[in-house]
């Protein structure tokens, strides 16, 4: 009888432990009695559904599956995929929740989920504190002169106070909780009073300085759970774009920083990597192009990311690199075997000036047929007497429309020249990159600014940036 009850325990208990390693969440939600439910969850800044169920008579549907579902913030998504509402999933994932449409938060109720029960207390907490605060801020700015205004701030800012004061006793009383792990990420730095700066007096510089440094403090990199939540990302973004000096060399310090601490979780390498990557391969700012080129050979060139790249973003990482190796702003750029109107030798080393505007440009493209007249506006008026060239590059067209729009718009004095069939084909025989790829030159016009070395100064501006940097520089 004995070995009949231990053989049964031993059953159950390998059951048990069969079935937490998946996961299992009953989930109400009315008034829906059919259609669809889905369960997501939040991954950098987009939304990812990972399971569906059908809704029966009573509202009800079962998510499940054998394996384990990852941390995070995850959603229950209604039927016409026009809303949501959210909760954690971390420890606990055999749980059941009950809600209303009607009001999700006050009527929402976990089973099974103490993370959830912390959950729902903040949210009703935060609603509750954010109404009070929406109320007050209406009333500052429907009456602005209000002479209770002052009374008015004092109470939005005592209600903001309480908030952070809920936020740090929680994650004092619960360090690992994932809650605690998105107030840290919530956080902002407290910058010491102007009295504790240096001199006792406020100094901008060591206040800038304090808060950038304590930016991330209390945030892991390694936390996968985070790259599962809607607040990771913004802040990784308002970190590059707001915080950081734009220096190509600042941000890339940083980005191998952050990156380099994310390493040992997979999932939080992949999301900041891919996030910083899409930030940086086709930058905002002129230059920034450096950080991408940055990140492609200290973590896509040795193989790092080989694990989550698929072949084609693989080849659109690759591809790009290699497009803007060769043009980073500072660095020589490349020489150019092409040859005038009549045929003759005109490399692009051979120009001497102190800045030389390279235009890349179709005599056929739209776009180049009004820029490039505009162009040479500014060069006959305004460069030619400060000593700029223009090296004018014809991509594609043909020679004639290209010869006949020279002579049509008086394209005068301009070292106006194009590549050779055969250098071109010779060029592609022996493995060299075009001038195309060396240029970055996929659509036209392209402008580059050069100083007396060959070095880029500039590149992709239009005409009127191009003025506006030259005249800078004919200051200096």
């Amino acid at each position: 009888m004995k070995t009949h009850i231990l053989l049964l325990f031993s059953f159950l208990f390998c059951f048990s432990s069969f079935a937490q390693n998946g996961y299992q969440i009953k989930v109400t939600l009315k008034p829906y009695t059919s259609g669809f439910l889905y369960l997501g969850h939040h991954f950098g800044p987009k939304q990812y559904i990972v399971d569906s169920a059908a809704i029966d008579s009573k509202s009800e549907v079962v998510f499940s599956g054998k394996e384990k579902l990852m941390g995070g913030v995850y959603m229950v998504i209604f039927p016409q995929k026009n809303g949501w509402f959210e909760m954690l999933i971390d420890q606990q994932q055999f749980f059941s929740v009950s809600a209303d449409t009607s009001d999700i938060i006050g009527k929402t109720k976990f089973t099974g989920s103490p993370d959830n029960d912390l959950f729902q207390a903040y949210q009703k907490l935060a609603q509750e504190k954010g109404k009070a605060m929406f109320a007050l801020q209406k009333q500052l700015k429907d009456n602005p002169s209000d002479p209770d205004s002052a009374r008015i701030k004092s109470q939005i800012t005592k209600l903001n106070s309480e908030m952070q004061q809920y936020r740090e006793q929680f994650t004092k009383d619960h360090p690992a909780h994932l809650l605690s792990a998105i107030f840290n990420v919530l956080q902002e730095p407290k910058v010491p009073d102007a009295s504790k700066h240096p001199g006792g007096k406020y100094d901008s510089s060591f206040a800038y300085q304090y808060y950038k440094q304590h930016y991330w403090d209390g945030v892991s990199f390694a936390d996968e759970r985070l790259a599962r939540t809607p607040v990771f990302e913004p802040k990784l973004q308002r970190y590059f774009n707001s915080v950081l000096m734009q220096h190509p060399d600042t941000l890339s310090k940083a980005a191998n920083k952050i990156i380099d601490a994310a390493q040992p979780n997979k999932e939080m390498f992949k999301v900041i990597l891919s996030t910083l990557t899409e930030k940086y391969i086709n930058p905002a700012y002129m230059g920034q192009d450096a950080v991408f080129v940055n990140l492609f050979e200290r973590y896509y060139a040795p193989g790092k990311a080989d694990y989550w790249l698929n072949e084609k973003y693989k080849k659109v990482v690759f591809d790009r690199a290699y497009s803007v190796m060769a043009n980073l702003i500072g660095e020589k750029a490349a020489n150019m075997d092409m040859v005038d109107t009549s045929g003759k030798s005109r490399t692009l080393y051979s120009v001497n000036a102190p800045y030389t505007v390279v235009c890349f440009w179709d005599p056929t493209c739209g776009h180049c047929q009004v820029e490039v007249p505009k162009l040479d506006s500014l060069f006959q008026h305004k460069w030619k007497q400060q000593g700029v060239k223009i090296y004018g590059v014809m991509t594609d067209g043909g020679k004639e429309a290209w010869l006949k729009f020279i002579r049509e718009h008086h394209l005068k004095d301009w070292i106006h020249v194009y590549q050779l069939p055969e250098v071109k084909d010779a060029e592609y025989a022996a493995g060299k990159p075009s001038y195309k790829q060396l240029f970055d030159v996929y659509q036209t016009p392209v402008l580059y600014l050069l100083d007396k070395d060959k070095n880029i100064v500039a590149k992709k501006l239009n005409h009127e940036q191009m003025d506006d940097l030259l005249q800078v520089k004919m200051k200096k």
